[in-house]
């Protein structure tokens, strides 16, 4: 039997693809945990329709990606800090703290997009990989000084 997932299976398919699997498991599996719906034609036109609309909203992702990138690339952010005489921080710097930074300077970034390995932790400059789209990625300056 054929079906198209509605969701993600683990070792069966990801969502939107049409897959031929037993007609017991589609049955008495898939269908009754809403994992997976019937091949019908009127299924099939929704499917393309839910592609297409997709597309579309992944494309307007990146166009926005791609602007902020562009503010992103000419910005620099510096952030002031306690630190110790030996330039170490009291506390360290994460994602949230730059995230903080960067929405009172008017950029919505989620904390998620940043692609900070360990917390900043001595003052300084770093440059901080940022994932926007997964076709588009920057890298933001960050200037951790002494307050």
């Amino acid at each position: 039997m054929e079906v198209i997932l509605i969701k993600d299976v683990n070792k069966i398919g990801k969502a939107g693809t049409v897959v031929k699997v037993k007609d017991g498991f589609a049955r008495n599996f898939l269908m009754p945990k809403g994992l997976a719906t019937e091949v019908t034609p009127g299924n099939l036109k929704k499917l393309e329709l839910d592609r297409q609309k997709l597309l579309l909203e992944s494309e307007q992702r990146k166009v926005l990606a791609n602007d902020l990138k562009a503010r992103l690339d000419k910005f620099s952010l510096t952030i002031s800090v306690l630190a110790q005489e030996d330039e170490n921080l009291y506390g360290s710097i994460g994602e949230a703290d730059i995230c903080d930074a960067l929405k009172k300077e008017g950029i919505e970034i989620d904390k998620s997009c940043l692609a900070l390995d360990n917390p900043i932790k001595a003052l300084g400059i770093y440059e901080i990989p940022i994932i926007l789209h997964p076709e588009v990625k920057s890298k933001l300056k960050v200037w951790v000084v002494k307050k």
